[in-house]
């Protein structure tokens, strides 16, 4: 009896690989955990550095954050199942502890032929308790751990929260700044249609009675004519008297104006359709563009802000009249000013 009774004791399992091998598995997870939660740490702090492309960025951040967060439940979950499975392995250890005490204490203390066997249960039971020892340990340390990441997935669920609703404010403050731009640029057409409506009227006012000066809806039409000799972009005297008094009505536009409305004086250069090539203007296009520098400069010379002046060359590519006579051709060569945003 006492032959089979050592048999079994040394027959009996381990569970001490088993114990390790649970352990070793579980560092595995809480590093990888750790491993995940610094990289949505890091990518959480990359967004935050950012205004202008939070907006796109928040939405993946959000369901990066989502299933983190999933992963996070999962693995806790199982974290739960692995501390129930220990639970349930050290009851059963302690329930063979007490057995083999009772077995110890109903043997005799002078029966000689039982030593060997009391001694075996002896070291047997010390086995027993340091591995019950360690499984507290470990189950301990598990419910330290689970209650580390029950932190971490409210911490996790907390920066979610705040990320929309820093979603939500970034939002709002864009629609508000678009409004508030949308109302700024409004005002400063607004502005600049009333000082060019007061511009053109002085304008009317120095030139009334010339026929060969037009309105053309927003844009004031000299024919070429009054300001230049036929085929010349040097400006004749009476055509330098017109430009002065032009000149005087731009010095008054530019202190009138305030600094922060952007505007410019364009000047236009037209000719009518007729080829011209000399040495200076091989075609229409480089006597139109000389013709406008030319008005350009003068006013320059009279006081006129260089930065508040845009000339341009059309040639014959922009004509009021497409009729092919006389008449459509002296209306087509002009010279054109128009007030307009920078």
């Amino acid at each position: 009896m006492a032959l089979v009774r050592g048999r079994s004791s040394a027959e009996r399992p381990s569970y001490w690989p088993g114990y390790v091998d649970a352990l070793s598995s579980l560092l595995l997870v809480i590093i990888f955990l750790l491993s995940l939660f610094m990289i949505a740490q890091f990518f959480l702090n990359q967004e935050i550095l950012g205004r202008d492309t939070a907006l796109s960025r928040l939405n993946a951040q959000i369901a990066e954050l989502t299933e983190l967060l999933q992963l996070e439940r999962a693995n806790s979950e199982e974290l739960e199942l692995s501390i129930s499975s220990l639970s349930a392995t050290l009851s059963g250890v302690e329930a063979e502890r007490d057995s083999l005490q009772t077995e110890l204490a109903g043997l005799g203390d002078g029966i000689a032929d039982y030593d060997s066997t009391i001694a075996g249960l002896e070291t047997a039971l010390s086995e027993e308790q340091e591995l019950s020892s360690e499984a507290q340990a470990q189950v301990a340390l598990l419910n330290q751990q689970l209650a580390a990441l029950r932190q971490q997935i409210g911490a996790l669920e907390a920066a979610l929260e705040a990320s929309e609703l820093r979603d939500t404010e970034s939002r709002t403050q864009i629609a508000d700044l678009g409004r508030r731009l949308n109302l700024a640029l409004a005002q400063r057409v607004q502005d600049l249609s009333r000082y060019r409506s007061d511009f053109f009227g002085r304008l009317r006012e120095i030139l009334e009675g010339r026929s060969d000066v037009q309105v053309v809806g927003d844009r004031f039409v000299f024919q070429s004519e009054v300001l230049f000799d036929a085929g010349q972009a040097q400006i004749s005297t009476e055509g330098q008297s017109q430009i002065t008094a032009l000149a005087d009505a731009i010095l008054e536009l530019e202190d009138e104006i305030p600094a922060d409305i952007p505007w410019v004086l364009r000047i236009d250069g037209h000719t009518d359709r007729r080829p011209i090539s000399t040495p200076q203007f091989p075609s229409n296009w480089e006597l139109s563009a000389a013709r406008a520098i030319s008005v350009a400069k003068l006013l320059v010379e009279q006081g006129v802000s260089p930065n508040r002046l845009l000339a341009a060359g059309f040639g014959e590519f922009a004509p009021l009249d497409p009729a092919d006579n006389e008449d459509a051709y002296r209306r087509n060569r002009r010279i054109e000013f128009k007030l307009t945003e920078a």
